[in-house]
């Protein structure tokens, strides 16, 4: 079908999914190598080794797939992999059966049953990599580790070292179109990081600002690359007609509402907390005794409140963006699906519609 081919090159572009020569090392598992790197494990002398995770376009679409499936509860699954320089390198995924609910995921005794025996029928048809890593789902709170997910992700370290934790956000994935994906490595219990560099924003809801900032500094990011080889493209073309089609038969307006809903009162209440400190910032200050000290300057709390304020207007943006996309989608899906055939209508005449979607409001 040509527009679910457009589809899936519209996804790699906006994925910046990088083809490679099925030649490529990448592809190909020496355990020789694998044992030796294991056994140096350079990663133990340098807390930030890993500069990035490759995943494969296979990988990556099956767990989002697996995250979507979830919504609105948490997913968990783990990834198989190696080691190549400083990347961490996914070959595979796979989805582990655990019951999860809207903040946390549980895993069971069966499910590390069903670990073992996947992994062990996995070598049975040449699928050589360990599992490397485990991925879980933030169903509309953005990518990053709670303080459970630090926990968890430092014994993972601790005992099956080398291993690193992939989270998908699958309801923010749908708004924007482009897969909402990080991937993280913990520093060990007692290293103290160095100062951390300013990070791409995100929004994180008020009521988990606080879980994320007390841990953020117990782990670092890693860039997420995404690959695949021409042999690949029966086995994604299988996986894509699956996700085409589930993307296809619903509307992000109505599928993710729950989410626009909860984006709308996250903002509000943001804004109300702002206004909140605006309104303390303007009461006359008692005078000052000799010897005391003032706990935070007029020009401290002018510039908190700021940021708040510029941090909310980029969420309400956000928003925006996120419904237009949405509008827009369902009107070319009205357009070409819908719609009785027209000689008349030229392409002028859809640009037109978008165009007047694209300013409203």
């Amino acid at each position: 079908m040509a527009s679910s081919n457009v589809a899936f090159q519209t996804f790699s572009l906006a994925n910046q999914i990088s083809e490679i020569s099925p030649q490529d090392e990448i592809f190909a598992f020496d355990a020789e190598a694998n044992r030796k790197i294991n056994q140096q494990a350079p990663w133990d002398q340098d807390p930030q080794y890993f500069k990035s995770c490759k995943i494969s376009a296979v990988a990556l679409i099956k767990m989002v797939i697996h995250a979507r499936s979830g919504v609105p509860h948490e997913i968990m699954g783990l990834m198989q992999g190696k080691v190549v320089g400083n990347a961490i390198v996914i070959m595979d995924s796979f989805a582990l059966p655990v019951q999860g609910t809207e903040t946390r995921v549980n895993a069971a005794n069966e499910a590390n049953e069903y670990m073992v025996t996947y992994v062990q029928e996995s070598e049975k048809v040449r699928r050589l990599e360990n599992v490397v890593g485990w991925y879980h789902s933030h169903p509309g709170y953005g990518c990053w580790l709670s303080g459970i997910d630090v926990d968890t992700q430092m014994n993972n370290q601790r005992f099956q070292d080398p291993f690193v934790a992939v989270v998908i956000d699958p309801n923010r994935t749908i708004s924007a179109g482009k897969v909402d994906i990080g991937a993280f490595r913990t520093y060990p219990k007692d290293y103290t990081p160095p100062s951390a560099s300013a990070s791409e924003y995100q929004s994180i809801p008020l009521n988990k600002i606080e879980d994320f900032g007390v841990h953020a500094n117990q782990y670092y990011p890693l860039d997420v690359e995404v690959f695949k080889s021409s042999l690949d493209n029966e086995l994604l073309g299988l996986l894509w007609n699956k996700y085409w089609v589930n993307t296809l038969s619903q509307s992000p307006l109505i599928s993710n509402r729950a989410y626009a809903v909860s984006q709308i009162v996250d903002l509000h209440q943001k804004l109300f907390k702002a206004a909140e400190s605006s309104l303390n910032g303007t009461r006359p200050n008692l005078p000052m005794f000799k010897g005391q000290e003032e706990r935070s300057s007029g020009k401290d709390e002018k510039k908190k409140e700021e940021s708040q304020l510029a941090k909310a207007v980029k969420d309400s943006q956000k928003i925006a963006v996120d419904a237009q996309h949405g509008l827009i989608s369902q009107i070319l899906k009205d357009i070409i699906f819908s719609s009785r055939p027209n000689p008349q209508l030229q392409v002028s005449q859809i640009g037109e519609v978008v165009d007047a979607t694209m300013n409203i409001g």
